[in-house]
């Protein structure tokens, strides 16, 4: 781990808790659906009856069309945005959300982002598919590119794409680290690093 940033030829952000603050709380998300500590919500969704499978997707609907009517950039965050696009540098998004939250996310600060995929898109993280597929799509090679994130999730699925990983830290996400090819705590730390 680092806090030495290389230059890429595209980047990747996760979306929630990353560029945005859409508020969604995860621990009251598992409490009102019941579901058990160590398994991704997604993931135990995919064990239920159909009809529990339905009522926990709109619960988890429900809370992520609240957090997205309600986001707002990160600090530094669409800066960012703004000058890896006047650098001509391709920009996306990988996240778990539905594209009906990420679309609401859009409405509400006018994201400005080449390539959005979400889970109804790809096959959700850690499954590197959705990179590899976001590096097809830009003809870049998935070395000569990163993913930015805030939780173990992303920098498994960067470092399963081939991609460096980096760690957008928080007060709760410290302990991923060292699993992180680099570490920033502000955007401006990017924006800076990747200046002509």
């Amino acid at each position: 781990m680092t806090t030495t940033v290389a230059r890429y030829d595209a980047v990747v952000f996760d979306l929630d808790g990353t560029l945005v603050d859409s508020g969604l709380d995860f621990r009251a998300i598992r409490r009102e659906l019941g579901f058990p500590e160590g398994i991704g919500l997604l993931e135990h969704m995919a064990t239920l009856s159909e009809a529990e499978a339905a009522r926990a997707h709109a619960i988890i609907h429900r809370f992520e069309m609240a957090g997205a009517e309600s986001a707002s950039w990160m600090p530094g965050a669409e800066a960012l945005v703004r000058h890896l696009h006047r650098q001509s540098i391709p920009v996306a998004v990988l996240t778990r959300n539905s594209r009906e939250a990420v679309a609401a996310t859009h409405a509400a600060i006018s994201l400005g982002i080449d390539l959005i995929l979400t889970r109804d898109d790809a096959p959700p993280k850690p499954d590197p598919a959705g990179l590899l597929q976001i590096a097809d799509i830009f003809g870049v090679a998935p070395e000569r590119m990163t993913y930015i994130g805030d939780f173990i999730d992303d920098l498994t699925t960067a470092r399963r794409a081939g991609m460096a990983g980096g760690l957008y830290r928080n007060a709760r996400n410290a302990g991923y680290a060292d699993r992180a090819d680099y570490v920033i705590e502000h955007f401006d730390d990017l924006r800076r690093a990747w200046s002509d």
